[in-house]
């Protein structure tokens, strides 16, 4: 590991604002924010563009980014540090361990911004809308609580609106083009390094707001799922 990176891990720890693996913050969000406002998760944060955005628009919103890389949230970290933004914290986890550190009901909304599209077929689980994590997700989330999708990746859009299909998650708002809008909200103004990287070359940005129904189906909608699938993204059905 560099010395670059080994100073801001160190630094990392004396951060007020970071928790790194806490074994009690389940159900005492409200005591580490001091007030009992609504949580919103932005997962795999990176350096926390969108946990930081959303903390200076909304202010009775108490804000967390979720990542496992400390290099990444020690930046966001540290500029929550020089704005005082009192309702921004980062929370280093692997998003897998999201049910050891928040409570049922616990969070009200989960950004997932420009994660990694995962574009192989044989990683489709590691895809963050995939049925695994929103089964995660329905466990911590308030009835109710929205996902946002922002990302530039075509494939992990259109695989996270046949997700939502075939699962009869409500759809709130859905854009191939989030700029060509006539007017763009504030909270989807918010750009983060990614996103200006266009990594996937589309030259447009794509978005996706849905919540989850009671219940996410059984084993045959999976199977029925990944058959779907597999035909969608052109593989032979395993």
């Amino acid at each position: 590991m560099g010395q670059k990176k080994l100073i801001r891990f160190a630094e990392l720890k004396s951060f007020s604002n970071v928790l790194e693996f806490p074994s009690k913050a389940a159900g005492n969000w409200s005591t580490i924010f001091d007030n009992n406002n609504p949580i919103t998760l932005e997962l795999a944060c990176g350096k926390g563009e969108y946990a930081l955005g959303l903390g200076r628009l909304f202010p009775d919103r108490n804000l967390i980014g979720v990542d496992i890389k400390g290099n990444r949230i020690w930046v966001g970290a540290r500029k929550a540090l020089e704005e005082s933004l009192s309702n921004v914290r980062f929370l280093r986890a692997q998003i897998e361990q999201l049910t050891d550190f928040f409570a049922p009901q616990e969070v009200a909304e989960i950004w997932i911004t420009f994660p990694d599209p995962q574009l192989r077929f044989s990683k489709a689980k590691k895809r963050l809308t995939h049925p695994r994590f929103l089964r995660l997700y329905q466990k911590i989330l308030s009835p109710g609580g929205r996902i946002h999708l922002k990302t530039d990746s075509p494939a992990l859009y259109s695989f996270t609106c046949l997700v939502t299909e075939h699962y009869h998650c409500p759809i709130y708002t859905k854009s191939e083009d989030v700029y060509g809008q006539a007017a763009v909200s504030p909270s989807l103004s918010i750009k983060t390094h990614y996103e200006s990287l266009d990594i996937a070359g589309s030259n447009r940005i794509y978005y996706c707001s849905f919540s989850l129904p009671d219940s996410l189906g059984t084993a045959s909608t999976d199977q029925s799922f990944k058959e779907i699938l597999a035909q969608h993204e052109g593989i032979e059905a395993p």
